[in-house]
């Protein structure tokens, strides 16, 4: 009786040990796993044409082992603070010298990862046909962060509507005009409304984004624009200690592929312009 007690004893010691054999050889396997899975980069975006634009290299980036959640904003300062804290790896919806001066001013760290394309900014009109019909004292709406505010002065000094100082820079205001013929008068509004602002002022210097938002067209609707020169390239913005990140290199990749530059040449009709 006490032998096959002991034989069944030595019989469970073996099994048990011969499964415990069996759980650690899976180990390795689902580590191995673990280093298939996708990494998710999330990145902020105004919506026209930033999302549009992440939204057609998705496919291209999954296939690269990077999931990409496009989180919206429709301000110009939310997405650099959300970067700044982490909440979000990248954002795409601006220009280098916008983000130099937000740097300064919130004492930031935020770099350039790669420039993608231009929006040339343009003055749109529902009550004029042509810059002749701009009367006396017409009210004209300009974007009232100062990098777009100068850049919309520095676009109406380009075809003799005011004047600027010669030591008038990127960051122009009203007090760098040196001649206004018309005594025109400027109203900084909010980059995302200036389209709503065309019902009641005579004129308003958009930004193609919020232009195309407002079912503008920069080419057919624009009185005056940028040309294709213009150095306000858009790019996406990271973390400095992130720039070199494999998952951003990806995407950097990604955007300045020919099947970006096609689509932006296709979709846009030139109102958006790749900048490389």
């Amino acid at each position: 009786m006490k032998k096959n007690i002991l034989k069944v004893l030595v019989c469970l010691l073996t099994l048990s040990l011969l499964f415990t054999g069996c759980a650690k050889k899976e180990e390795p396997v689902a580590t191995e796993q673990g280093k298939n899975q996708t990494i998710t980069l999330t990145i902020g975006a105004t919506p026209v044409p930033h999302t549009e634009i992440l939204e057609f290299i998705k496919p291209q980036l999954e296939k690269e082992g990077v999931t990409l959640e496009i989180k919206e904003f429709t301000d110009y300062v939310t997405p650099n603070l959300a970067l700044s804290e982490k909440e979000i790896d990248a954002n795409f919806f601006q220009h280098l010298p916008y983000l130099d001066t937000f740097n300064k001013e919130r004492g930031l760290d935020l770099v350039s990862a790669v420039n993608v394309h231009v929006e040339p900014l343009g003055l749109y009109s529902k009550k004029i046909k042509s810059l002749d019909e701009l009367k006396e004292g017409s009210t004209i709406t300009i974007p009232n962060d100062p990098t777009n505010g100068g850049r919309a002065l520095i676009l109406l000094s380009t075809k003799g509507i005011i004047e600027l100082k010669e030591d008038a820079g990127l960051e122009a205001t009203e007090k760098d005009i040196a001649k206004n013929p018309k005594n025109l008068v400027f109203k900084a509004v909010d980059a995302a409304l200036l389209p709503r602002t065309l019902d009641d002022a005579d004129a308003s210097v958009i930004n193609t984004n919020f232009a195309l938002e407002g079912g503008l067209s920069p080419k057919e609707d624009a009185l005056l624009i940028e040309g294709s020169e213009s150095p306000y390239a858009n790019i996406v913005a990271v973390r400095s200690e992130d720039q070199d990140n494999e998952s951003i290199q990806k995407l950097i990749k990604a955007l300045q592929s020919q099947d970006v530059k096609k689509f932006i040449e296709g979709k846009y009709k030139g109102a958006i312009v790749p900048a490389f």
